[in-house]
């Protein structure tokens, strides 16, 4: 008997702290119920060319993100062939 209170006991407690915890997760979203979306790894600072990138992300980031890059010769989409994006 003893050992089927302590069962109910353990149950009930770990049910309480799942609750708990639920509770507390729910507290950290944002009202809208979606998480908060990562910031940008980059950021559009002026930059044009691929002598000034430093990745192919970064590159790519830039083309699709910034206005008046000069990145792309080919109009393909993919920028810095040459150097970066092989």
């Amino acid at each position: 008997m003893l050992v089927f209170l302590m069962a109910v006991a353990g149950w009930y407690g770990y049910a309480h702290v799942q609750r708990r915890h639920a509770v507390e997760l729910a507290d950290d979203m944002p009202a809208t119920g979606v998480p908060a979306a990562p910031a940008a790894p980059f950021k559009c600072d002026g930059r044009t060319y691929c002598s000034q990138m430093t990745s192919c992300a970064e590159a790519t980031f830039f083309l699709q993100q910034c206005p008046g890059t000069r990145m792309d010769g080919n109009h393909d989409g993919v920028p810095c062939e040459q150097q970066w994006c092989k």
